[in-house]
This record gives C-alpha cells, sequence and structure tokens, in this order.
C-alpha cells in the first residue's frame, strides 16, 4: 500500500491554483508514478469563496495559517504568496515545525536564500525552489543534478517572459514599447505595475539564483548590474535587424580571469542565433560547461500550468523521500559551503557596442563625435546615418570594435553634453556568443 505524503498550499493565486488543480486531478497519476500517495489536505488563502475553475474540496480550504503550521502529519509546506514578507517568515516558522517547503518566490530565495538553507538544514528538512526560475522548464534540477559534474563556464538566458513578448512584438510588428506594454497587460503576461520585468529586476532575482547554483559563490540580485528595456524604440529594432542582430534582455553569468561577469541588460545577438528566435513568453538557458558543452533549455517561463507542474515536481521528489524515510532526494545548498563572490566590476568588461545618437544636422557633428570616441580609444566599427525626416534631429548609429564599459561611458557623457544633440545617446551591447 502507498505510503499517504500530505501537502499544504499557502496561496491560492495562478500558482497556487494551479499546483492544486494538479494535485487534486492527476492524484492517481501521481500515485501511480511515484509510489506514493500524495494527499493535498490544506490551501490556506484570505479569499476561499472564489471559484478557480476548477472542483475543490471545501474541508481543505481555509484562512487558518496555523492549522498547516501545526498539524504534526503535514509533511510538506508549499508557499505560493510571493514577495518577502511575511512569506520569510512563514518559511521559517514552517521549517522550525520541522515542515519541507516547497516554494517559487524568486525574489525571496535570491535575497534570503542563504538564511533559508542554513535554518532548513539545522532543522533537517529540505527546501525545494524548481518554480522559482524558469516556470516548467526544469532548470534548476538540470544544474542541481544532471549537470552537477561541470565546472561551468556561462549561464546565460531569456529569463523574463513578458519582456521577451514585449521585444518579441515589437521585433515583428515594428510596434513601440509603451503600446506593446498596454496589450501585454490587458493580456494578463505583464502586471499593473511592470516595473520588475520591463526594468530586469526579476530577470536579476533568477540570476542570481542560477549563479548560486552554477558558480556556489554568493550573490544576491544587487550584486548583479541591471538595466531594462523601457528606453528601446522602434528605430533601435530597425537597425539591429538591418544589421543582422535581434535585441533581447540576456541575463549573462560569465566566469573570467577578472571574476564572475553578472549582467542584465539588453542584447544585440547574432539573429541566426538560437536565442534568437525565442520569441513571445517563452524563456531560453544556456549553459555551458566544461564536461557536457552547450545545453539549451526551453519552454515556458510563467503561467498557471507550466509553474504549477514545476512546484508538483519538488513535492514529488521530497514524497519520495519522506515514503522511503529520508529527508529528501533533492541535493541541499548548504549556505556555509558558499564561496565568497568574485565580481568583476562591470566598467572593466569588454565588448562591442551599438551606440545611437541623435544629433541636429549641422555639419561636423558627425566628426566631433567620432573625435570624442577616439580620445576615449574606441575605435568605430561601422557607421550608418539616415535621412532626418519630420524632425530637426537625424539618428546616427555607430557599431564599435572591441571597448572597455568605462571608456564607452565616459566617451557617452561627454557626447550627451554638446549642444548640437537631440537627446542622450542609447547604447546597447552586443554579444556574438561564439566564445561561449
Amino acid at each position: 500500500m502507498a505510503k499517504t505524503v500530505q501537502v499544504g498550499i499557502l496561496g491560492f493565486g495562478t500558482v497556487g491554483g494551479g499546483t492544486a488543480k494538479l494535485l487534486l486531478e492527476q492524484r492517481e497519476l501521481l500515485r501511480q508514478r511515484t509510489g506514493v500517495d500524495i494527499k493535498l489536505s490544506y490551501i490556506c488563502d484570505r479569499n476561499i469563496s472564489d471559484s478557480r475553475g476548477f472542483s475543490v474540496p471545501n474541508e481543505i480550504l481555509t484562512t487558518d495559517l496555523n492549522q498547516l503550521l501545526t498539524d504534526p502529519d503535514l509533511d510538506i509546506f508549499v508557499e505560493l504568496i510571493g514577495g518577502i514578507e511575511p512569506a520569510r517568515t512563514f518559511i521559517l516558522k514552517a521549517i522550525q515545525h520541522g515542515k519541507h517547503v516547497v516554494t517559487a518566490n524568486k525574489a525571496l530565495i535570491s535575497t534570503h536564500g542563504d538564511e533559508i538553507f542554513a535554518e532548513a538544514e539545522k532543522y533537517g528538512v529540505t527546501v525545494g525552489f524548481e518554480a522559482s526560475v524558469g516556470g516548467g522548464v526544469p532548470v534548476i534540477k538540470a544544474l542541481r543534478e544532471g549537470l552537477a559534474a561541470n565546472n561551468f563556464h556561462a549561464v546565460m538566458g531569456i529569463m523574463n517572459g513578458t519582456a521577451n513578448y514585449i521585444l518579441s512584438r515589437m521585433t515583428d510588428e515594428g510596434a513601440d514599447f509603451e503600446s506593446v506594454l498596454k496589450d501585454a497587460q490587458r493580456l494578463g503576461y505583464a502586471e499593473a505595475d511592470p516595473t520588475y520585468d520591463v526594468e530586469g529586476i526579476d530577470t536579476a532575482h533568477k540570476l542570481a539564483i542560477l549563479t548560486k547554483l552554477a558558480f556556489g559563490v554568493r550573490v544576491t540580485p544587487d550584486d548583479i548590474y541591471t538595466e531594462g528595456i523601457s528606453r528601446l524604440s522602434p528605430i533601435d529594432i530597425q537597425f539591429a535587424a538591418e544589421l543582422g542582430y535581434t535585441i533581447k534582455l540576456l541575463a549573462i553569468a560569465r566566469s573570467t580571469d577578472a571574476g564572475l561577469d553578472l549582467r542584465v541588460h539588453p542584447t544585440m545577438i547574432p539573429s541566426e542565433h538560437l536565442l534568437a528566435q525565442v520569441k513571445e513568453a517563452y524563456n531560453a538557458f544556456y549553459l555551458i560547461g566544461d564536461a557536457v558543452g552547450k545545453v539549451l533549455m526551453y519552454g515556458l517561463g510563467a503561467g498557471r500550468m507550466p509553474t504549477g507542474s514545476a512546484v508538483v515536481a519538488d513535492i514529488l521528489d521530497i514524497a519520495r523521500a519522506v515514503s522511503a524515510g529520508a529527508v529528501s532526494s533533492l541535493p541541499r545548498l548548504p549556505a556555509h559551503s558558499l564561496a565568497p563572490l568574485q565580481k568583476r566590476p562591470v566598467e572593466t568588461v569588454s565588448g562591442r557596442y551599438y551606440c545611437r545618437f541623435s544629433a541636429m544636422d549641422r555639419p561636423g557633428v558627425l566628426a566631433r563625435i567620432a573625435g570624442i570616441l577616439a580620445e576615449n580609444h574606441i575605435s568605430i566599427a561601422s557607421v550608418v546615418q539616415k535621412g532626418r525626416g519630420d524632425t530637426e534631429s537625424v539618428p546616427i548609429v555607430m557599431l564599435t570594435h572591441e571597448a572597455e564599459e568605462a571608456s564607452v561611458q565616459r566617451a557617452l557623457g561627454a557626447i550627451d553634453a554638446m549642444d548640437m544633440m537631440a537627446g542622450n545617446a542609447v547604447v546597447i551591447r552586443m554579444e556574438d556568443l561564439s566564445s561561449y
């Protein structure tokens, strides 16, 4: 007879609903596949009256969190309310009551993960967080298990579906950022306040988690240089396409002799590269290990059922271990084993740059811009200039050869200060990815 493992869910929103639906409707399938009977004993939320579109037994609905924390028969506590507090407090309380924990909370794991993992180790329980990165794409499981024998050279990817949806629409339709953002909000891809998604903050949270797993260092989102996509315009998308590139919000964690290069920013990548083909709200993770070489993982990075699927994956791993009398089959991430972060300052990173200047149509402007770049040891690879159209300014696009970030920023500051400029320059870093 299959052993019963009891689960309680805190949070009955989008992800909580997807998780509950899977546990209730696929209970027999999960029992057949794991040999464990996984019983959903509690769903706790402030609002338990709204229908979530599927049948839920009334007796498992509660507004009393203490029922989950104090029930001695509850094995796994699933936190799906999001945010830092009170989620952090509730997870720590669950651990202290001897409950295994599963969470999809990327903000919490990326900022307070060390504290939570240390507490879990102290109480002999496991924390599963597969759903915190990648939605239905099992990238955390790949790093913790399937690729654990590798020293990683790089972990990169498109890690935010909202930003990728916006950039895909801008690329395919020539639409502007604001109009596509409104559509994304109407369709449910973007929140009412989209700041975390479009300014790269959500991506930085995810990259911090993957960096910790891949490189074994203490890292938080504050350690990651972060830019968003809100300043991009259709003209940048158009120029990129003409030059053979596609713009993506790219997360980069790269091992260098000077330390880890950690960045999130809009990036021009060759249009023939697989990452450039990732469209709509999909995510992709590009991992490079010394043993396995290059690995690309692709799939839906958010949503009710894909993320719910990842939550259930952690529940199954823990349930198998509980049934066998072990702590868990999930590899732990002990906080004490993480090394201090040796980070390469972003100012010292070198690469190629796309620079778009809005200049008044006057003689000598191009020569002056080129002169400032030369003064800062920046070599120009190519120049594209188009007609003025209906405005007094003209767009001038320059692609640089390899240059250091500090030199580029210094030059752009001087160029922006010129009285013949109609606005600040737009700069986009370029990655050919052939060296990765």
